[in-house]
């Protein structure tokens, strides 16, 4: 199976598809239908790692202010205990802090949102493990690689987040230019992601304003350190969607195992 960081970007594209959320759509088509689905949100920090394991997960509205059709929506895939499990003996012994959750949480709006477009039957088991935030850039990239075998399992593996992710200065306005900091931190990510040079992605806060602009907190861009975890040695990223909404916001979303191009 390919391995996929998707800039995920408003809970309102789960109610208002658009050019991403097709490309979501047709990017799934592109793939086999994989046998599980593992999803790692920017909407799960946690302390310590954790990984849904019930037999039903439910659909976990983490977000105020919207409208009422957004709270209706429900994504009722089941969960898969077994590979929860499983995915706790891969980690093991070098990340030994992995909680199996059986109740609290759940599938959240950073991934229900995009697979109610990839697999909207909802038919497809879904495990999601959340992101230790005591962990070092390096070891979430370690993490990742104690993960790849799941690809060769008919796994899909799923980030979601937003390379640059600043709420703070979001423009509600339509048609508000971007401005360059968000502009050149996106094709600063860009260039260094297709040359295949990760360094300078991974140790993100060394390159300099326009990176703590774009990355104010980290959650949204520690899902893409994990899928350069799963990359394998002979594959190179495509990038399938692209662009700045709001002028803060990086819809950028790339793949490892399969080509494909805007």
């Amino acid at each position: 199976m390919p391995a996929l960081f998707i800039g995920h970007g408003s809970p309102m594209y789960a109610i208002e598809p658009n050019q991403y959320t097709q490309a979501w759509a047709n990017l799934a088509k592109k793939i086999p239908k994989p046998t599980a689905i593992l999803m790692i949100s920017a909407h799960w920090l946690t302390r310590g790692i954790w990984i849904t394991a019930m037999a039903q997960p439910k659909t976990i509205h983490d977000f105020g202010g919207f409208p009422q059709a957004l709270f209706d929506i429900e994504y009722p895939a089941p969960g898969s205990p077994g590979l929860a499990q499983h995915i706790k003996g891969l980690l093991s012994p070098q990340f030994n802090d992995v909680t199996l959750e059986e109740s609290e949480w759940g599938i959240d709006h950073g991934s229900w949102s995009i697979l109610k477009y990839m697999y909207p039957q909802a038919d497809i088991p879904v495990v999601q493990m959340s992101i230790d935030a005591s962990l070092t850039p390096e070891q979430h990239v370690a993490l990742g690689r104690k993960l790849q075998i799941l690809r060769d399992e008919n796994i899909l593996i799923i980030s979601s987040g937003n390379i640059v992710h600043n709420l703070q200065l979001i423009a509600w306005k339509n048609n508000t230019p971007t401005p360059a900091w968000a502009n050149q931190f996106n094709d600063f990510f860009k260039t260094h992601l297709l040359n295949d040079d990760l360094g300078p992605l991974i140790d993100w806060q060394s390159a300099g304003p326009d990176a703590h602009l774009a990355i104010p907190s980290s959650e949204h861009y520690l899902p893409a350190l994990y899928t350069f975890g799963l990359k394998k040695p002979s594959e190179s990223a495509s990038i399938f969607t692209n662009g700045i909404e709001m002028s803060s916001i990086s819809m950028l979303s790339f793949v490892y195992g399969i080509p494909t191009t805007l």
